[in-house]
């Protein structure tokens, strides 16, 4: 019955998240289109399996850029989360030019956490600024 509990309470936490998350990208069109190629090349990338992200550096180079020049919704337009996709389109381009100097896969995956824990740092100021 505890671990039950334990269950559920993970699952709420993790509902309640998505729905955030979800409402974030429905208001930012800009930063749902970033993270569809982030994660259909993080995600293999963990695993081991870097193809995706070598093949898709530059789209996602170019979707970080994209993301800087969107109308950023009036709720996310803060110092914070400015800052932040500043960051996300500075490291998305050191990922691709590590990626075009084929770099170590070491640097891939160490990189490419980097940014995806950047992006998961705007959802995560976006759904604070929600609140």
């Amino acid at each position: 019955m505890k671990h039950f509990k334990l269950l559920l309470a993970f699952l709420l936490v993790f509902v309640a998240n998505t729905a955030s998350a979800q409402s974030t990208f429905d208001k930012w069109p800009a930063i749902k289109e970033f993270h569809e190629v982030m994660s259909e090349t993080f995600h293999p990338a963990e695993e081991g399996d870097l193809a995706p992200i070598k093949a898709r550096s530059e789209e996602m180079m170019n979707k970080a850029a994209q993301l800087l020049k969107s109308e950023v919704p009036v709720e996310f337009k803060t110092d914070a989360i400015l800052v932040s996709a500043e960051h996300l389109q500075m490291k998305s381009k050191a990922l691709n030019k590590l990626i075009k100097s084929n770099g170590s896969d070491a640097d891939v995956v160490k990189s490419i956490t980097d940014l995806h824990n950047t992006f998961h740092e705007i959802v995560g100021l976006c759904s604070e600024q929600k609140k």
